[in-house]
Order: structure tokens, then C-alpha cells, then sequence
């Protein structure tokens, strides 16, 4: 496409751009379960006009907009205060959770330099469930990475067993999830903790799916274990506001247990002709509106709102397993809070992925083992009989031998 020598009318334009999208998964109808977290037109509604308000605003410039950097003060202080974070945390907020844990994982690498650890050699020791973000910001730092296995008693767990043996003295970070993405299980943090005071390193929680979540969960009676901050060997946290703080995208956070953790992690440069400047992230410019959307959506929610759509999420997993499980699947471990991978004993479930997504649904699946898996949100409610409903009509059709849609080798 080349840009067209004179403009187009915005009308003309914006019913292109609302054409194009017509393939898209259908996520304001629920029926998607992975990338969207839909909260409802009312949260979207405010996302968008609280976006706007700062949409030109840049949060790189404190001076410029103290506006902004009192917002996003406030959304670290909400969420540390959620996150058990003692006197003294703190925290930034990020583009998303790689960019959260990225940062994580470089403030973990400068303070081992600082406290006599290698430069060159270092690793992180995380469990196979882990998620790829960590691998991506360990592979631009060229830091090597130390997957163990989970534990083999089907809890889909961390084992820190064998992590604490995969620890060594160039090793800058261990790391534990709340929940981990392929399968909705949170770790035993508290075990790990245990581990890595031990061993004298830093404990990283990549709660990116369920830091805003978790809190909310154990406020209505779900069994949450100790997760975060209140496991005193926890250093660091990642946790997003765009998942289940139901906040525009891309907002997230990264939460430090004290500010001599935290003094490690900005980039601090005044070696060149312009002026001297300072940097939270590995980002320049901070979209403006992705903070300001944030501090709205929290601010009007509130405690007792969060309350209501966790408790319809969690409700509608457990609704999830009851049917998947009459339809004769296993549930993977013992999820709590919005995501759950389920698999067939006798169906492979990329088949099965296959013929849903013939029917019209966009989820999503995970390796190992083979499953299906959802990341719901509090929309599903309003859909889950439907989507047994063609889960049932989906087995029946793999069980039958229908051709569906080919699944990649790479996968099978």
C-alpha cells in the first residue's frame, strides 16, 4: 500500500478500518478466550474516554505532567497495598509483562554485579511452565536460562527441589508464577522462598495473570496461598494491569520490596550532547493514556467491583469444569483463579481446538500435555452453556473421524 496522494474522509476511512475487522475473533461476544479481557461496555467505555483525556500526554516527562506521574504513583500504591508490599516498596508502571519482567530480570543482573556476583555467566532458574517472556529478556542480557522440570505428582507445580539444585553461584534469579500461563497453577511460592533464602538469591513472581486477580479471589473465600509480598524472600513482582485489572492495553506494573532493590533497575544517562535524562523502563516515551486508563478503571472499580468480577470469573471456571469434566476430560491440576487447561483422554486437543475454532471460537491451547485452555473473562459467563454445548458437539466430531482443520506437526 502507498499513502494515497490526497486524503480520504475520516467517515470513509473509519468504515474501512471497521470492514477490515471483520474477520477478527469475535471477543465482544465471548467468544474469545485469550488476548481480550472483557470486563464489559461499561469498563470499555471508561478505558477509552479516560485514554483519550491523556491520550498526547507523555509519561517520560514527570516535570511536564505531574498529573501523570501522581496517577501512576497511585496505581503502585494501590497495587503494592494489594500485593502485601511492606514500608519502603515500590514500583513502576511498564508497557506490559515482558517489558515488567525484562526490567525485573535487569535488576536482578546489576544488583548481583553489585554484590560481587559474575558479569559474564550468569543464569536464572525458572520452572518449565514459566513463561517466554523471561526468555526473551534473558536472550537480549545474555543470560542463560535454567528450565525444571514441574513436579511429576500432577499438580503442575514448581518443584523447588529441583530448582534449589539447579542454583549455582552465577545464578541471579529464581522465579515462581501466580498463577504460571499453560496451565492456571500457582506455585508454592512459599517452598521456593524457602529455597532461595538458602541459597542467598533473588525470588522473582511473574503474578502477570494473576496479580490483580489473586487478591480479589481470597477476599471471596478461594483458598489463595501465599503468593506475594507477604512471603518475606520475595524481591520482585510482575503483575499486569491490562489482564485482570481489566485496564487499557499496554499498562502493567513492576513491584520491588524496597527501594534499594528498585535503584537498580532505571537507566541514568548524562554522557551525550543533549540533556541529561532518566528512565523507569526500557521504554522513552510512556503513553500518557495508557496511565491515566489505568488510574480510571481502579479508581472505579474499586475493592468491592474487582470483588464482583473475579468472583463471576472464578465462578465461571468452576462451571467450565463441571461441564468439560461430564463431557469426560481431566482438568489439569487445581486452578483457582480464570485460567484452566483441560485435556481428552481418547482425543488429541489440537483436534479438538480444530473443530471449535470451525465453530467460531478463538481460544487457545497448551503443549505440554496437549490441552485446551482458557483464559476466561467475566463475559464467558454469559456464553458457557454455548460453548459446552459445541465442546460436546466437537467430540462427538473428532470421535467420528471429521476431517478438520490441519493441526501443525510441530504440535502434534
Amino acid at each position: 500500500m502507498k499513502m494515497p496522494q490526497h486524503g480520504r474522509a475520516w467517515d470513509e476511512v473509519r468504515a474501512d478500518m471497521i470492514a477490515r475487522g471483520g474477520g477478527d475473533a469475535a471477543w465482544r461476544d465471548g467468544r474469545t478466550a485469550v488476548y481480550v479481557f472483557n470486563a464489559g461496555e461499561d469498563i470499555s467505555r471508561i478505558q477509552h474516554e479516560a485514554y483519550g483525556l491523556y491520550m498526547a500526554e507523555n509519561g517520560l516527562g514527570p516535570l511536564a505532567f505531574p498529573s501523570l506521574a501522581q496517577m501512576e504513583k497511585d496505581v503502585i500504591a494501590m497495587g503494592l497495598d494489594l500485593l502485601h508490599g511492606p514500608d519502603g516498596a515500590t514500583g513502576t508502571m511498564t508497557s506490559g509483562g515482558t517489558d515488567s519482567i525484562t526490567m525485573a530480570i535487569k535488576t536482578a543482573r546489576d544488583f548481583a554485579r553489585a554484590h560481587g556476583r559474575p558479569r559474564d555467566g550468569t543464569n536464572i532458574v525458572l520452572p518449565q511452565s514459566a513463561h517466554l517472556a523471561f526468555d526473551k529478556a534473558a536472550h537480549l542480557m545474555d543470560i542463560e536460562v535454567r528450565r525444571v522440570a514441574l513436579k511429576t505428582d500432577g499438580s503442575y507445580e514448581a518443584d523447588p527441589a529441583a530448582m534449589g539444585e539447579a542454583v549455582d553461584a552465577a545464578t541471579i534469579m529464581m522465579v515462581g508464577s501466580a498463577p504460571n500461563f499453560p496451565h492456571g497453577i500457582i506455585d508454592p511460592i512459599e517452598a521456593l522462598g524457602e529455597v532461595a533464602a538458602r541459597k542467598n538469591v533473588w525470588l522473582h513472581v511473574d503474578a502477570c495473570v494473576g496479580g490483580y486477580f489473586a487478591p480479589f479471589a481470597r477476599m471471596n473465600g478461594v483458598p489463595v496461598p501465599p503468593f506475594d509480598f507477604e512471603v518475606p524472600q520475595v524481591h520482585s513482582m510482575s503483575a499486569d494491569l491490562h489482564k485482570y485489572g481489566y485496564c487499557a492495553k499496554g499498562a502493567s506494573t513492576v513491584l520491588f520490596r524496597s527501594e534499594d532493590l528498585y535503584q537498580y533497575m532505571p537507566f541514568d544517562m548524562a554522557g551525550w550532547s543533549g540533556a541529561p535524562m532518566k528512565t523507569p523502563t526500557l521504554a522513552g516515551t510512556r503513553p500518557g493514556g495508557a496511565i491515566s486508563a489505568a488510574w480510571a478503571v481502579m479508581n472505579t472499580l474499586g475493592v468491592d467491583g474487582y470483588r464482583e468480577k473475579q468472583g463471576l470469573v472464578c465462578e465461571t471456571r468452576q462451571r467450565i469444569e463441571e461441564g468439560v469434566k461430564r463431557l469426560g476430560f481431566d482438568v489439569l491440576g487445581n486452578p483457582m483463579l480464570g485460567l484452566v487447561a483441560f485435556r481428552h483422554p481418547d482425543h488429541h486437543a489440537f483436534a479438538l481446538y480444530g473443530e471449535m475454532y470451525r465453530r467460531g471460537w478463538f481460544t487457545s491451547v497448551t503443549k505440554e500435555p496437549p490441552s485446551l485452555h482458557l483464559m476466561l473473562s467475566p463475559k464467558h459467563a454469559e456464553v458457557v452453556d454455548a460453548y459446552l454445548a459445541d465442546l460436546e458437539a466437537s467430540v462427538a466430531a473428532v470421535a467420528g473421524g471429521v476431517d478438520g482443520p490441519k493441526v501443525d506437526a510441530r504440535y502434534s
